[in-house]
């Protein structure tokens, strides 16, 4: 594995530059962002949903209500569906299908985690997660204009500590790189 980093170590500092650049954009002109941020939710969505799908298609004969996980998963879809077909959505509608998509994953983890409660320990976890989704659907509702550009800058600035963070992998990469060879004996 530490081969595989060190020989692509410029792959990692590109993608902590791009990851910088994205950042700096999403503060500069986040009308430019809120079109990554639909398909970034897109993508998430379907994902979240092809996962729940399979674990509620997965637990049909272990849980009385797997379909909990699978409406969950339907949902999700969905919504990463009407993400990508519709990439023009406004910020307002965008905040609306999250808060929506939020709302109903945290209602279909409160659910699922009550009736996990007679299987597992820990569940609570899960009504924590629950919650808040709940509450960030909630958030988004009450205040959707506020919650649209606090959303691209929560993004701008997770994207400029990801790339800060992978362009000084790739450099500390770069160093061992030029350590290893150094230290290997030349022939002559």
């Amino acid at each position: 594995m530490l081969l595989v980093f060190t020989s692509s170590w410029w792959a990692l500092v590109l993608r902590g530059i791009a990851a910088i650049l994205f950042g700096i954009l999403a503060f500069v002109w986040p009308h430019i962002t809120l079109t990554a941020l639909v398909f970034l939710f897109g993508a998430y969505a379907l994902v979240d949903g092809v996962f729940a799908i399979i674990a509620g298609v997965k637990s049909y004969s272990e849980l009385k209500r797997w379909w909990v996980l699978l409406l969950e998963g339907i949902f999700s879809v969905i919504a990463g569906v009407l993400a990508f077909m519709l990439p023009g959505i406004t910020a307002l509608i965008l905040l609306i299908l999250i808060a929506a998509w939020s709302i109903a994953t945290g209602v279909f983890e409160i659910v699922a985690a009550i009736q996990m409660r007679k299987y597992i320990t820990g569940e609570w976890m899960l009504v924590l997660a629950g919650i808040a989704s709940l509450l960030f659907g909630i958030a988004l509702l009450v205040n959707p204009n506020v919650g649209a550009l606090a959303v691209i800058w929560l993004i701008g600035a997770y994207m400029i500590v990801f790339g800060v963070l992978l362009l000084s992998l790739g450099v500390k990469l770069r160093g061992l790189v030029r350590a290893a060879h150094q230290m290997t004996p030349r022939a002559v």
